[in-house]
């Protein structure tokens, strides 16, 4: 199954205000129909970053069947990552970069490498709004969450 995966990060006052993520899953079926899925959370105290790659660990973790899955993510420090290869220099080097100092995240990092295992995924870079119909959907959904109720601890 070939699955598009959209995401979006938001923190309001970063890096330690409230933020929220924003998913939207869509694939079209054997049939021609359109499915769609919407995922958001929103946190008491969090960053930018913490947001962003939550948004891919969400879309990806809600997926039940392996896929190839092609994620469009406005965040250079997601899709960097993967692209330019920083993830595999940070594994080799036990979660250190640059001058041995150790990598952000590394929780969440490791929670995005195991859902995105079973899954063949591409990261895509798209301009942030730019006037993408999913990416400006995906930051109403995270902003949303960062400004309403329900907000949860990020737990690092």
């Amino acid at each position: 199954m070939n699955v598009s995966i959209y995401t979006d990060g938001a923190a309001r006052g970063n890096p330690d205000g409230p933020g929220g993520y924003g998913t939207v899953l869509h694939y079209v079926d054997g049939t021609g129909k359109v499915h769609e899925k919407e995922l958001s959370q929103g946190y008491v105290k969090t960053t930018n970053n913490r947001m962003e790659l939550m948004a891919a660990i969400a879309g990806l973790e809600a997926l039940k069947t392996n896929c190839d899955v092609t994620l469009y993510s406005d965040s250079k420090y997601l899709v960097d990552a993967f692209n330019k290869h920083w993830i595999e220099g940070w594994l080799a080097k036990d979660w250190k970069r640059g001058k041995n100092e150790p990598v952000k995240n590394t929780d969440l990092w490791k929670r995005l490498l195991a859902a995105k295992e079973k899954h063949n995924v591409t990261f895509v870079w798209v301009k942030g709004h730019d006037g993408h119909e999913f990416n400006e959907r995906c930051d109403r959904l995270a902003t949303s969450a960062a400004d309403g109720d329900g907000l949860i601890e990020d737990i690092t």
